[in-house]
Formats: C-alpha cells, sequence, structure tokens
C-alpha cells in the first residue's frame, strides 16, 4: 500500500515536472500509465490542465483534454483553465477551452468570471470570444464591480466600446 501511494506520488510529481518542461512526450506517457493523475493538483492547487494552460502550452493542453476531468476545476483562488487564459492573452487556448466545453460564467472566489479578467487585461479578441459563447456581461465581482466597470478603471475605451456594442 505505501509502495503504490509512493509511485502515485512520484508520477504526479512527474507529470507536473513534464508539464512545466513543456515534455509532451513525457506527459502522454505519464497520462497513459496513469490516466487519473488528470485530476489531480499541485501544491498551488493547479491541475495539469491548468498548469498547461497557464504556460500556453497548446499541444500540452490538447493531450490532458483527452482524459476525462472537470475542464472548470479551480484552483486554490478559485480561478479556471479560462480564467487563466483571459489573464494572459491565450486566443487559440480560449478557443479550444470553449470548444471542449468550458463554462464562461463560473466565478472564482472573488467573483471574478473569465470576462473580467478579458475586461481587466485587454483582451478584446477573447472578450468578442467570450460573449459569443454565452459570457454574462452583468456579473458582479465581490467587489460590484462588472467587466465594463473594470475595462473604465483599466481607461480602456476600446474594451469599453467593444462590451457596449456587444451586450
Amino acid at each position: 500500500m505505501l509502495l503504490c501511494l509512493f509511485i502515485f506520488s512520484v508520477m504526479k510529481e512527474e507529470l507536473f515536472n513534464a508539464i512545466r518542461n513543456e515534455d509532451a512526450a513525457k506527459v502522454a506517457q505519464v497520462l497513459k500509465e496513469a490516466p487519473q493523475l488528470v485530476t489531480e493538483k499541485d501544491a498551488r492547487g493547479s491541475t495539469p490542465l491548468l498548469l498547461a494552460t497557464y504556460y500556453g502550452f497548446k499541444d500540452i493542453t490538447e493531450i490532458i483534454l483527452n482524459h476525462p476531468q472537470n475542464i472548470d476545476a479551480q484552483d486554490a483562488s478559485g480561478n479556471t483553465a479560462l480564467m487563466g487564459i483571459c489573464f494572459k492573452g491565450y486566443e487559440p487556448l480560449a478557443k479550444l477551452l470553449l470548444e471542449k466545453g468550458a463554462n464562461v460564467n463560473v466565478p472564482n472566489y472573488n467573483g471574478a468570471t473569465a470576462l473580467i479578467f478579458a475586461a481587466t487585461f485587454g483582451h478584446k479578441d477573447i472578450l468578442k470570444l467570450l460573449i459569443e459563447n454565452g459570457a454574462d456581461a452583468m456579473v458582479k465581482d465581490d467587489k460590484g464591480l462588472t467587466a465594463k466597470d473594470h475595462a473604465t478603471m483599466q481607461g480602456s475605451k476600446e474594451i469599453i466600446n467593444l462590451l457596449e456594442e456587444l451586450t
């Protein structure tokens, strides 16, 4: 029993290290041997999907998405993979997650959604994509602020105009 737990722990560490090192072959190998690792979390509460998308590794993200999991799993702050992509601005990954069924309206533990992240960080193409996929522009975070409010605080007239145009 202890040996099994040790092996599982080692494989889990191998998986997360392979993701960090952008070693797609190793990720595929580890998940083939232990597909249940796809739902595990690292010390920061990230699943393999959250970590791969955070780094913008599309090929690794695709490998991970071939395994059953909660695509909307949240890290220790309540952020989803889609939120991380909206923060970083990785549009191809946003498209991929949305195609695979990511929920655009999941709030993090501060009430922020992917749309709020896209508006705050000025990622207009992702913002359009989110709205086209049902993002609710009227959702307010825990401070009572909408995506438009966040864009206003950033002084992003282009995002403000886009939100007004699309909603």
